[in-house]
């Protein structure tokens, strides 16, 4: 069992920034990729950015040029900056990663942490 803690989310005015970390306990972390999702109230959980194991990413269009994923493998952590927040960026931020091992399909998520941008 590969146990997810994101940590860095708190209160932020517009226009300002926040950086969320994801620590993962157990050495598969560094094999496979790993995402930020977010999940407003009322709405579905949706992929924020995507990084893989050698560090190829992509983001959802609505934070492009704004946000920015890395991982730090030594240390089993991930991490998503967030630059220029906008009140529409308010939901909880959830870090995950899946994948195939040993034959069996995995999906780790974290308990989320919130992120809310207000003036």
């Amino acid at each position: 069992q590969v146990q997810l803690v994101e940590s860095g989310g708190g209160l932020v005015q517009p226009g300002g920034s926040l950086r969320l970390s994801c620590a993962t306990s157990g050495s598969i972390f560094r094999l496979y990729a790993m995402g930020w999702y977010r999940q407003a109230p009322g709405k579905q959980r949706d992929l924020v950015a995507r990084i893989t194991p050698g560090g190829s990413t992509n983001y959802a269009d609505s934070v492009k040029g704004r946000f920015t994923i890395s991982r730090d493998n030594a240390k089993n952590t991930g991490y998503l900056q967030m630059n220029s927040l906008k009140p529409e960026d308010t939901a909880v931020y959830y870090c995950n990663t899946n994948g195939l091992a040993g034959g069996s399909y995995f999906n780790y998520w974290g308990q989320g942490t919130q992120v809310t941008v207000s003036s």
